[in-house]
Formats: C-alpha cells, structure tokens, sequence
C-alpha cells in the first residue's frame, strides 16, 4: 500500500520523480513485476483485475532510468532497460536470440525459442513463446500456452485503465495470429493461423442456426478461424476481417494432442 500510495502521488505530480524515496518505490514494484509477486492483471473470484498503479510504475519507470549500453558478447545494444538474467535459476529455456526485459515474469518451465517478451508482462509455467513470436508489455499469458511462430501479442501501456491483453491457461495461438487492444482469450481456446484480433474485431459463433457475435473476447475452449463478412460503404459493398467460431475443442481428445489436431477435425490447417 505504501508503494501504491507513491506510485499515485508520483502519477500526479512528476516532480517526485526526482526523489529518492519515489525511485526507490519504482525500482521495488519493477522488481516484484520481475519475480511475479505482482501483476499488472490477476484473476479475481469476479473476473480479471487490471492494478492501473502498477503499470503507472512501469510507465515511470522509463523517465528515471538512463541509457546505457548493454554488451552481449559481440553484439551491442543502447538502451534505458536491462535484460532478464539468472534463467538457469529460473529454471527457463531460453534459446539465442530470445530477449526478455527486466521487469517481464517468466515462470519455471517457461521455453523463449528466438522472441521477445517486454517488460510487464507475465508468462505463466509450461508455456512456449515460439520463434519471433512477440509478447507485449503487461500482456498476461497463462499456464502451457503455445504462441506459435510469429505471432504477435501487444502490449498496453496506456491508458492505465485499459485492460491488458490476456491468453488464458491451455490456449493455442497458431501461427502468424495478431492480438492487441486488450482482446481476452478464454482458456483452452484455439487461434488458426492468421486470426487477427483487436476489440473491434466481429467473433462470430457460427457454429449454431443463428450467428452469435462477441468483441473483445474468445470463449473458453472456442476453434477460431479467420473469416470476413460483408460491409456496405459509401463506396459500395467490401468484405471485412472478422473471425470464425467454427467449434470447440473436443473433451474427449488429450490436451497436448488437441492443440496441434483441433483445427484440423475442422479440416483447417494450424
């Protein structure tokens, strides 16, 4: 509570930044954001909770923190934060050239093929970030999630109230897949390859008599194609992106096997 309390006198009053006591607050929420103690979101009883003044801090964290350069053997970069360190201790993989900033939770067992992860997010046990696969800032990722080549999870920032993006435990993100603007993915889900999501985006449920549509979040246990619906403007009548819920991941089918075969029950590739 005394950091919250800084954090929000700080907020409102930049000029505490130059304190010592105001720094020393940031660098402690920076450093439990790193260990995972908190979190920028956590799930409640109620739903998820977004701490608008932890990612204040991450916010402040950039103004009191100076360039430096960062020598990793022959390679250089010029930048205002550190890189994670002590993965071995961690207990994760992470495989050259995979980045995670300072401040980024990795859990035990996490697996960083070449990616990024920035600071604030949180990447929760068993879960893989394959290669060039990017997680944004303060994005919440949960248990044995596979975010599958290049896909892209954005980061949030501001505003502090918005929510950041969430991937629950046991999804599948396919290949090449966009998630942004504080789009909830609900657990087990799956994400075909190329489904690109913001809080705009239509998810039309067409697995019933009747289209149901949902914005800004995916079902648990939902197979998700990309899709497009047609859309009048002044110009005339365009088809627009939107995304397919074709299914649901089959109870009867194990886990680990159902991620890589959900999609193709539906005769669509991964």
């Amino acid at each position: 509570m005394e950091f919250q309390q800084i954090i929000e006198q700080a907020w409102e009053h930049r000029e505490l930044l130059k304190d010592t006591k105001t720094q020393d607050a940031i660098n402690a929420v920076i450093e439990q954001l790193d260990k995972g103690i908190i979190r920028v979101a956590e799930p409640t009883a109620t739903g998820w909770k977004v701490n608008d003044w932890v990612k204040k801090a991450v916010i402040l964290y950039f103004p009191i923190r100076k360039m430096e350069t960062i020598e990793v053997g022959p390679m250089e970069f010029h930048d205002k934060m550190a890189l994670k360190k002590n993965y071995a201790a961690l207990g994760v993989r992470v495989v050259p050239h995979a980045i995670a900033r300072y401040g980024a939770f990795l859990a035990k067992g996490t697996i960083l093929m070449p990616s990024y992860v920035n600071i604030g997010a949180y990447v929760d046990e068993g879960t893989l970030v394959d290669t060039w696969a990017t997680v944004g800032s303060c994005a919440q990722i949960g248990k044995h999630v596979h975010l599958s080549g290049g896909v892209g999870i954005g980061g949030v920032l501001e505003p502090v109230q918005a929510a950041p993006v969430i991937i629950e435990d046991n999804c599948f993100i396919g290949s090449r897949c966009i998630v942004v603007e504080g789009v909830h993915i609900e657990r087990e889900a799956v994400l075909g390859a190329g489904v690109t999501l913001t809080m705009s985006t239509k998810i039309i449920d067409v697995t019933g008599p009747e289209p149901k549509e949902y914005k800004g979040r995916v079902p648990s246990r939902s197979v998700v194609i990309p899709g497009s619906y047609t859309k009048q403007f002044a110009a005339g009548s365009f088809q627009v992106p939107c995304a397919l819920i074709i299914g649901e991941r089959k109870a009867s089918t194990d886990l680990k096997t159902s991620l890589n075969n959900a999609l193709r029950e539906y005769d669509v590739a991964v």
